[in-house]
């Protein structure tokens, strides 16, 4: 299996438009809004999120650029974690694809009705709760009870959010994907076990880490601190990296002790393009 991540940063990326802390006017290299890409034999491509960059990550990534037909592409489907705004806002960009399947708990679908009717008009997209890939097995598991900020009080219970672990039937390679985790779920120790890549959860460092741009709290936001991560992984093997990281998280900053500190826990902090086979 083929993984691709095409963002790395949480919703408005890094820089974000609207924000003039210490990191987004550091200079240091900048990152899109999270999206991964994954492929069982390289030539069909299937999205775990659609971010509102996807258009940039589509076209910088070969393996993703259409042909050789006039209008062949790769894309086969997208899997959605949540209906976030930064996570789906990138179906509008493919409408003109004709249509493609896409996969989400019920409630993200519901809460997704205006953008089902929009992309809808352009070809007619398949929207399914039960996901079924060619040679990709797909667990789903319930992380998130939290609803974007756009959704009504009185909405549908959950699962607002998921996370999904994806193994290749032929290589036995196994992905964990989780970029949104509001706690340690009851059952995920035994959805990432023998995972070769692990997905984290990276939006923010710390619990107090919005306050100094006037944000509520990060558990409000529905985002595990990166601290509390590290004191799960301790001590376990497998491959971790934390992705969905904030303009606001110092682990962005190279030379940063939380940085290190993250390296030191045996975890990873990939960039935008960086590449697995699994």
């Amino acid at each position: 299996m083929k993984v691709i991540l095409l963002g790395t940063a949480a919703g408005g990326g890094c820089p974000q438009w609207n924000c003039a802390c210490r990191l987004c006017v550091s200079g240091l290299p900048p990152r899109s809004q999270d999206c991964v890409a994954i492929s069982a034999d390289g030539a069909g491509w299937y999205l775990l999120n659609c971010s509102p960059d996807i258009r940039a990550q589509i076209l910088g990534t070969p393996e993703l650029r259409a042909g050789p037909g006039p209008r062949e592409i790769p894309l086969r489907g997208v899997l959605l974690t949540d209906a976030e705004l930064d996570h789906s806002l990138g179906l509008l960009m493919l409408r003109e694809s004709g249509g493609l399947p896409v996969w989400a708990p019920e409630p993200v679908l519901s809460a997704l009705s205006p953008f089902r009717t929009i992309v809808d008009g352009y070809g007619g997209w398949t929207w399914l709760s039960a996901v079924n890939i060619p040679r990709l097995r797909v667990d789903v598991l319930p992380v998130s009870d939290k609803r974007p900020k756009y959704v009504p009080a009185g909405a549908a219970d959950g699962p607002w959010v998921v996370a999904y672990r994806i193994e290749d039937s032929t290589t036995g390679g196994v992905l964990v994907y989780a970029p949104c985790l509001r706690s340690w779920p009851a059952g995920f120790d035994a959805f990432v076990a023998d995972a070769d890549l692990v997905l984290l959860d990276g939006t923010f460092h710390a619990p107090d880490e919005m306050a100094g741009v006037g944000g509520p709290d990060q558990l409000a936001m529905g985002h595990l601190p990166i601290t509390a991560s590290l004191a799960q992984i301790a001590g376990r093997a497998g491959h971790w990296a934390f992705t969905h990281v904030n303009n606001t998280n110092p682990v962005l900053d190279p030379a940063s002790p939380e940085h290190s500190a993250v390296l030191a826990a045996g975890a990873a902090l990939p960039a935008d393009g960086t590449c697995y086979e699994l």
